[in-house]
């Protein structure tokens, strides 16, 4: 059982939003969506729900089409708020859960035990107008989630949260996955994805740019990434001298070098040894997610580079 995507692509006029896109998510895992505003996260997400449909291409869980599932069978927790402002929390979160289907006495159950989780008692009985940002999202998303659904949709999920209701969040997801739910987020954080997902796709302007687990798509460039770092000694001309040897970011305590093979990274440490200096820190590792996304953008031509704003949207590594 899973949930397919495969090649939907999704016109509005002459402008293509999503193009011959396709991933798979494995039930009952997290799976991050990934790419900067704009990339056409929202509208695939919209077509998995079937609130829009692809001009072209399939969506089916378990062999199925999603259009012929049951709509309870989702939660979707939007980017922009859809929450009655006047109406009390508690209130309004029992009537929608009843609208998907759920009883009265299981979705006050659920309403209780998550209320408690992620420590909103104390709003039950207020309005949503007279909550936090972050108090209103959490709210959103146990209205997504009350009625107990098979498949999570969550789109940008930790917007407006402070970095204690981020980890919060982030806390239900996994009870979730726990509890055999499958659950699908779209982000331009690709950090907070790397940190929570065991899959993720990537997506460019419409364009699938690389999909797969974590890892495989942190080794899918082909590079090598090694943290190094030499008391007393922050900058180490010497190291851009190196062949095969690039200084990709410089840290406060450390450098970050993109190496072809752990040979290279192998020769770094021995010319250091050689030098007589002392390495306070030498891991080799793959490259982030964000390091992944800006490099594979690149390769598929400047006709597909990020712009400026869509860089500036993705933290640095």
């Amino acid at each position: 059982m899973s949930l397919d995507i495969q090649h939907i692509t999704k016109k509005f006029g002459d402008f293509t939003a999503v193009d011959d896109v396709s991933f798979t998510v494995r039930p009952g895992t997290i799976f991050g969506f990934l790419g900067t505003n704009g990339a056409g996260k929202t509208t695939t997400m919209r077509m998995i729900l079937d609130i829009i449909r692809p001009d072209s291409g399939s969506i089916t869980w378990n062999g199925n089409p999603t259009r012929d599932m049951p709509r309870a069978d989702f939660g979707y927790l939007p980017e922009e708020r859809g929450l009655y402002p006047k109406m009390v929390v508690e209130d309004q979160l029992l009537f929608l859960a009843q609208l998907y289907g759920a009883s009265k006495h299981d979705a006050q159950a659920r309403l209780d035990e998550w209320l408690k989780r992620l420590n909103i008692e104390e709003n039950r009985r207020k309005t949503v107008e007279q909550l936090s940002k972050g108090n209103q999202q959490k709210i959103q998303l146990l209205a997504a989630m009350l009625h107990d659904p098979e498949i999570l949709v969550m789109d940008e999920p930790y917007s407006g949260l402070d970095p204690v209701n981020a980890e919060q969040m982030k806390d239900a997801f996994r009870e979730m996955r726990d509890r055999g739910k499958t659950i699908i987020f779209s982000t331009h954080q690709l950090d907070d994805a790397q940190e929570l997902s065991s899959d993720v796709a990537i997506i460019h302007r419409g364009r699938m740019i690389v999909s797969g687990s974590v890892m495989d798509v942190r080794k899918s460039t082909g590079e090598h990434y090694v943290r190094f770092a030499v008391a007393g000694h922050p900058d180490l001309p010497w190291l851009e001298t190196m062949p095969d040897v690039q200084i990709v970011n410089r840290k406060p305590d450390y450098l970050e070098l993109a190496v072809s093979d752990p040979v290279v990274a192998q020769r770094v440490l021995q010319e250091a040894v050689r030098r007589e200096l002392p390495v306070t820190r030498f891991d080799i590792d793959y490259p982030s997610l964000n390091e992944v996304f800006l490099t594979r953008v690149k390769q598929m031509g400047t006709a597909m580079q990020p712009t400026a704003e869509e860089l500036a949207a993705v933290p640095a590594g």
